[in-house]
């Protein structure tokens, strides 16, 4: 009873600074004993009382019944003076069933309470087993990566030579004279073979970057020559949903710059082939700034902004995560495996950048991302002065182009903008309904639907008719349904 009294009067010490500040607590993974000038044991936490066989009767006893080897001759003399402070030693801890093991540990006084110390010590063998443990865990996993990786690289293999087989023979195939609808399913199963070999690269990135074996190829190229090349591959997609789409590059930056540019490429692809598949009526904008230059390096920003279906804040933390989107029907509706975010996030960090994005829902998104590229000798912008980043700011819409940023106007039924938008959406859907491709028509009738959201219960009553009229093929039912929901324009 009186040593379980010494305990408790112990934990109630009020005076004792113990290192950084932090009380001994019950729950520390460290032997911490406390003890007196005399080497008497005042409070053991728990950690020293199961490691050390002990229950309460530890408190007590002398620090030398535990360390004999350092505090023998404290133990025997008046005092524990002699004891070396502040420094860590190896020491030898004693059980109360006389059996041993090894620790590591120092002892220091309380500057508060001079008569006062406190030994804290940490077993060896546990520490040593920890640390093979680990070892043996990362060993696993590096083993467990490799074979991932080599499984990846085998079944993208296998993958990727019956695609490009078909993909070889639809090429050969549309040089041959052949009927329209022959050549539309041809195209279609190019476009889908297209579609498969961008997944396999994803995931063949994925791995890659996973594993940390992805390296970048940097080289000199034609910068303004790239943003031409990715301008082009999006041109014709936007114009056939009937986007607008607009390219605008700092005239700061230099001609030729040092960077990898099949990467900067697929990072931009990506993001513009997103804002493509998400915005079904208005604008898309590229934006290109150097925002910073360090001797041969330079800073570029970039923006890619859209008038699609945005974002909600709570979900913009799952965009960045592998094989994650926003919601299940994302993937459904839109397709996607989810990695593509993920690889770009990855590569701009191997760049020495971070990508963003700001978003609002039903009022569009902007993604922006920075790089560190090279600059060439003698290579140099017409303004020696960087340009300021952008605030990014999505009200009501994101994006700069050359119009007034409308966006609110376009989803209003009855407005100017509306209607114009309205007009030239239905004038394609009419001239797809004419050659007969029912399918791009159904594209443009989903934008319709959108369009006339907000209009009078007649004008939905022909969306929606003028709608059922198209998935039957149903030619003079869509023509009549076109003319009566072009009368209220």
């Amino acid at each position: 009873m009186e040593a379980r009294g010494d305990e408790m009067e112990a934990r109630a010490l009020p005076d004792v600074d113990f290192p950084d500040g932090i009380f001994p607590v019950e729950e520390a993974l460290e032997i911490i004993l406390l003890f007196d000038r005399m080497g008497k044991i005042c409070y053991a936490n728990g950690a020293a009382r199961r490691k050390l066989k002990y229950a309460d009767d530890i408190c007590g006893r002398h620090i030398g019944d535990v360390f004999p080897g350092t505090f023998r001759q404290a133990k025997d003399s008046a005092g524990i003076e002699d004891v070396t402070l502040d420094e860590m030693q190896n020491l030898v801890a004693y059980r109360s069933n006389t059996t041993c093991f090894p620790v590591e540990g120092r002892v220091i006084r309380s500057s508060k309470c001079p008569d006062m110390y406190i030994c804290m010590a940490h077993d060896i063998l546990e520490k040593e087993f920890l640390s093979r443990e680990i070892e043996r865990i990362r060993e696993e996993s590096q083993e467990a990566m490799k074979v991932k990786s080599e499984f990846v690289a085998n079944v993208t293999h296998e993958l990727r030579t019956p695609v490009n087989g078909i993909l070889g023979n639809v090429r050969e195939m549309l040089e041959w004279e052949m009927d329209g609808r022959t050549e539309k399913y041809l195209h279609l199963i190019e476009r889908c073979c297209g579609d498969m070999n961008k997944i396999i690269n994803n995931i063949l990135d994925f791995s890659k970057l996973e594993a940390g074996k992805f390296n970048l190829e940097m080289r000199k190229f034609h910068f303004r020559n790239m943003i031409e090349y990715v301008k082009g591959t999006h041109t014709n997609r936007m114009n056939e949903k009937g986007l607008d789409f607009f390219v605008t590059v700092s005239p700061l930056i230099p001609e030729s710059i040092i960077g990898d540019e099949l990467r900067i490429v697929q990072i931009l692809n990506n993001l513009l082939s997103n804002a493509q598949k998400f915005t079904a009526f208005g604008k898309i904008t590229l934006e290109v700034f150097m925002t910073a230059q360090v001797n041969d390096r330079m800073e570029l920003f970039f923006i890619v902004s859209d008038t699609g279906i945005g974002i909600d804040e709570a979900d913009k933390d799952k965009l960045f995560q592998s094989f994650s989107q926003v919601d299940a029907s994302i993937s459904r509706k839109y397709g996607g495996t989810g990695l593509g975010l993920n690889i770009c996030k990855q590569l701009v960090e191997l760049m020495g950048g971070r990508i963003e994005v700001e978003s609002e829902k039903n009022k569009g998104s902007h993604f922006s991302f920075s790089i560190w590229a090279g600059v060439c000798e003698g290579e140099t912008g017409t303004i020696q002065k960087p340009d300021e980043r952008r605030d990014l700011k999505v009200s009501p819409t994101p994006g700069v182009s050359p119009e007034e940023d409308d966006q609110e106007n376009i989803r209003k039924f009855g407005t100017p903008e509306n209607q114009e938008n309205l007009k030239k959406i239905l004038s394609k859907l009419i001239l797809c309904v004419e050659m007969e491709n029912w399918e791009k028509a159904e594209m443009f009738m989903e934008t319709v639907r959108q369009l006339t959201e907000e209009a009078p219960r007649e004008v939905k009553r022909v969306t929606l008719r003028m709608k059922m009229a198209l998935q039957k093929e149903n030619y003079d039912k869509v023509i009549a349904e076109y003319e009566e929901l072009n009368s209220f324009l």
